[in-house]
């Protein structure tokens, strides 16, 4: 539809409210009673525009909020807009092979890997060679399971809006804490660790040195594999290099090795990886 100044594009912003409200225009058409069909030609920017009632209608039923303005208002948006809102024009772009649009409320993305990929059940381990594949894998790929969606939107609105800080308050000297926090929902990740006394370790006077015992770091089951936890262990590596603190050690196994050494630790050979000990009861 038009540009000029102080329009819209109805049809670009009913997709978007679609997408955001998960709604498919069969979906919206039942909630607001407009047809489907009616829907369609809209979002499409064909026939006259639209009568205000209809647009109204289809806004609410989308979830949003329809507000007028004065022409010197501001602002020159007619419907309320979260910040967060994609951008229409990318998703206006993408066709399907047969250049029809896709679906709007189905979050199109583009398929780098076979991980990207909601189709690629015919491999268990996602390295498989691109010679090896048996079928041909799609440019780009959406999510028809809405619990799928919902997750991925929570991930990716985390990954955008999650804050990283030292925390202090309650904690002796020699005590470190980190913490990823979203606004509104608190944390969401932690890296603890602790300074240990090299003259009690080695029976030697070693001056001012101090090293780091890494307690563990532990981020929501949810929002795993976002780089959370490596950006709160280079929080603490920064954080280190203020204090002039130059080692921390960590016990780990298992896939917490791997992820240590992508984050720059080093195996130590010779030294123990744990040790336990246990306490017998001393009651009858």
């Amino acid at each position: 539809m038009a540009a000029d100044k102080g329009a819209i594009d109805v049809g670009a912003t009913l997709r978007d409210l679609r997408r955001r409200a998960d709604l498919s225009q069969r979906e919206l058409a039942e909630q607001s009673g407009i047809p489907k069909s009616t829907l369609a030609r809209i979002e499409a920017g064909q026939g006259a525009g639209p009568a205000f009632r209809t647009v109204e209608r289809l806004v609410r039923a989308a979830g949003g909020e329809l507000v007028l303005k004065l022409p010197d208002a501001p602002s020159s948006a007619a419907v309320d807009e979260s910040p967060q809102a994609p951008d229409h024009e990318l998703w206006d772009e993408l066709r399907d092979e047969a250049g029809r649009r896709y679906p709007a409320h189905l979050d199109v993305r583009r398929v780098l890997t076979l991980r990207d990929w909601p189709g690629a059940w015919w491999v268990h381990s996602y390295t498989l060679p691109q010679r090896l594949w048996p079928v041909r894998v799609p440019e780009l790929t959406y999510d028809l399971d809405r619990a799928r969606r919902d997750q991925r939107r929570v991930r990716n609105q985390a990954r955008a809006r999650v804050r990283f800080r030292r925390a202090f308050e309650g904690l002796p000297a020699t005590s470190w804490r980190f913490l990823a926090e979203l606004p509104g929902a608190g944390p969401v990740g932690e890296l603890r660790a602790h300074e240990r006394s090299l003259d009690l370790l080695r029976a030697e006077d070693w001056g001012d040195r101090r090293e780091l015992v890494l307690e563990g770091v532990v981020v929501a089951p949810g929002l795993r594999t976002l780089g959370i936890a490596r950006q709160l262990i280079e929080l603490l590596a920064s954080e280190m290099a203020v204090a002039d603190i130059r080692t921390v050690h960590a016990i780990a196994d298992g896939g917490n090795v791997v992820f240590l050494l992508a984050c720059g630790f080093e195996l130590q050979a010779g030294r123990p990886s744990a040790l336990t000990l246990e306490v017998r009861p001393t009651g009858p």
